[in-house]
């Protein structure tokens, strides 16, 4: 089944190669969606797939920054179907 995940990462993720790695993972996987850093310091991540391919993104993510990494938020929710791919947001 199809799912949506929103996600928010604090820590030092950003400067460290983290959006450039979502992307690559998740073009990998076949993911739809997007990463962008925000102004407060986090990483927010949008992406669509079956929840199975979702959830190794979500894995391949925290064995890349575990150490980098404090927190993450994530909610789910049924896919919108309107992405397209996976891109690096400004």
């Amino acid at each position: 089944m199809k799912k949506q995940l929103h996600a928010y990462y604090s820590g030092r993720v950003q400067g460290v190669g983290f959006r450039f790695t979502a992307e690559s993972v998740a073009s990998g996987l076949r993911i739809n969606g997007w990463v962008k850093n925000l102004y407060d310091g986090r990483v927010e991540i949008v992406a669509e797939a079956e929840e199975g391919l979702l959830k190794e993104f979500l894995q391949r993510l925290k064995e890349e920054f575990s150490r980098y990494i404090r927190d993450v938020q994530i909610d789910w929710k049924a896919a919108e179907g309107k992405l397209d791919g996976f891109s690096v947001e400004h």
